[in-house]
């Protein structure tokens, strides 16, 4: 994989059918984003679908068509929302003094 997608396990996770559910919503959603912001939605070109409530729930309710940049805004803010999990090496003694 490379992009977005390197290291990630987050395709792993998507249903067989992800290619059917997201025509699907993109259809739904008329190709336009659906972000809202102060009322207003986007409307540009929508090229991603999102889950509106991460995890792993692929309803259809659950999805929505978003452009590139709302989409890279709303995944951002979920990362950096997210517990981190820190691996620390233990500290290690100074060898002379074991």
């Amino acid at each position: 994989m490379s992009g977005q997608w390197a290291g990630s396990t987050r395709r792993y996770e998507l249903p067989p059918d992800w290619p059917e559910l997201r025509a699907l919503v993109l259809a739904r959603d008329e190709q336009r984003c659906r972000w809202r912001e102060n009322g207003t939605v986007c409307g540009r070109s929508a090229t991603d679908v999102d889950h509106i409530k991460p995890g792993t729930n692929h309803s259809l309710t659950n999805l929505q068509a978003l452009c590139r940049d709302h989409h890279a805004i709303k995944s951002s803010r979920e990362g950096n929302a997210a517990p981190r999990v820190t691996r620390w090496r233990p500290t290690e003694r100074h060898p002379g003094l074991l």
